[in-house]
């Protein structure tokens, strides 16, 4: 999964959020990328700090992303307009094998080979997952570690 925040104290909404997914029932976070910094890609706003996280669960994607979903909304989550800032964003990258196409959610995610907020956290935590190629597609897009 992918976490994002635009808004406020973002580094320290994603920690608080990363601790609200592991205290999810039927839910363990098994491990969390490094926080990173980027520009926003097709969107308004500051500065993005993001991460990626691996998760394992016995909830169904759907169940999955509404409790993520629930906590972007705990956390002040506005749907003001497309690519809006936003106080947090939860999205599921991959949820194992499945592919799903639905307005609801889509699974994998359809643009996380385009993102380097996305490929270099997830290097991280799936290294099998992202190839050279894919991070060469994007090494012209702004990003900065800010952990690790």
């Amino acid at each position: 999964m992918a976490l994002g925040a635009n808004l406020g104290d973002a580094a320290s909404t994603l920690r608080q959020a990363l601790a609200d997914i592991a205290a999810l029932p039927h839910i363990q976070l098994l491990q969390a990328s490094p926080l990173l910094s980027s520009a926003p890609l097709d969107a308004d706003g500051p500065a993005y700090v993001n991460a990626v996280a691996c998760l394992e669960t016995r909830v169904n994607a759907i169940e999955l992303l509404q409790a993520l979903q629930d906590l972007e909304n705990a956390a002040g989550r506005t749907r003001d307009y497309h690519h809006a800032p936003r106080t947090l964003d939860l999205d599921l990258l991959f949820y194992g094998e499945a592919q799903m196409q639905s307005d609801f959610l889509c699974l994998p995610h359809p643009r996380w080979t385009q993102r380097a907020f996305v490929l270099l956290p997830l290097q991280v935590v799936c290294p099998e997952k992202v190839t050279p190629d894919m991070l060469a597609a994007v090494a012209n897009q702004a990003t900065v570690w800010l952990e690790g």
